[in-house]
């Protein structure tokens, strides 16, 4: 057993403990600290006992006064939505139409507005709705399914080929794959397709694609391809392409066509978080 004895420079006991010549000191801890220590367990047990603090096999201690911060959350959503009751009453009483028509109304849709779009819709159609690969720009005046602040809350609430029974259904044919025309037939009407914005190089050939699409295309996309929206046909007779500009990409989507997919957010938002994030993209610049 180490010897303990009395330090000759401090005066104090030894633990017996040395290493290498040095010995170490007895030193206490300061009774403030051992007290702090002893009431900081004292505050423990009563924290255990006063708020959750133990799992157990399918649960945990819910504590005497049942505290959660999920609740503490639940609580502070619900009040910040009793005190926006003033401004969400009026907007599930009147029609998005009207919105507009009331211009405090119209500043805090734009506000709400522009947070639902950030959260949920920037992802695909960028920040300032620019779009982003082959998601639709929504800032320009081009719109598959209208651009009507009506139009685009239906589109909103149900998607388009999503799983909503009143989603918005569009589907262009497999031209190429189904038979319907062939390889020849295809480069004419998507020459044609070309001409419609001033893009023909080939006027023979756009001249030939003109009769296939009077028969085949005319019916969805407008006789002049000035497009159906009720039908989700797009306008074909501008500058303005969601698959690409390129007679290689007027072919590929005649042939085998995209068909783009957004969810229904009814389900997802309320009707309130519907008409505002629908007013916002409306103001984007390409509402019509």
């Amino acid at each position: 057993m180490a010897e303990i004895e009395k330090d000759a420079v401090s005066g104090r006991d030894t633990t017996g403990h040395e290493w290498d010549g040095i010995k170490e000191l007895n030193t206490p801890l300061p009774r403030w600290w051992l007290y702090t220590f002893y009431v900081s367990i004292i505050w423990s047990i009563g924290y255990w006992v006063v708020y959750p603090a133990w799992p157990t096999l399918s649960d945990y201690t819910k504590g005497v006064i049942g505290y959660s911060s999920r609740g503490e959350l639940a609580s502070e959503l619900e009040a910040r939505d009793k005190s926006r009751t003033v401004w969400t009453d009026k907007f599930a009483a009147l029609p998005i139409e009207d919105i507009s028509k009331d211009s405090e109304l119209l500043n805090y849709a734009m506000a709400g507005g522009r947070a639902i779009f950030a959260e949920n819709c920037a992802p695909c159609h960028g920040a300032s709705g620019s779009g982003i690969g082959s998601y639709p720009v929504l800032a320009d005046d081009d719109w598959i399914w209208g651009g009507a602040v009506g139009d685009i809350y239906t589109t909103v609430n149900y998607g388009i080929r999503s799983t909503h029974n009143d989603t918005r259904l569009g589907e262009m044919p497999n031209f190429a794959d189904e038979g319907m025309l062939g390889k020849e037939q295809v480069s004419d009407v998507a020459e044609y397709v070309l001409s419609l914005s001033g893009g023909a190089s080939d006027n023979a050939s756009a001249g030939r694609g003109a009769e296939i699409f009077a028969t085949e295309c005319a019916s969805c996309h407008g006789e002049n391809g000035e497009g159906v929206p009720s039908m989700g046909a797009p306008r074909l007779s501008d500058g303005i392409w969601l698959y690409g500009k390129t007679k290689q990409n007027i072919v590929s989507q005649i042939s085998t066509p995209k068909h783009g997919v957004m969810p229904a957010w009814v389900d997802r938002l309320d009707d309130v978080s519907i008409k505002q994030v629908s007013v916002y993209v409306h103001s984007l610049g390409g509402g019509q």
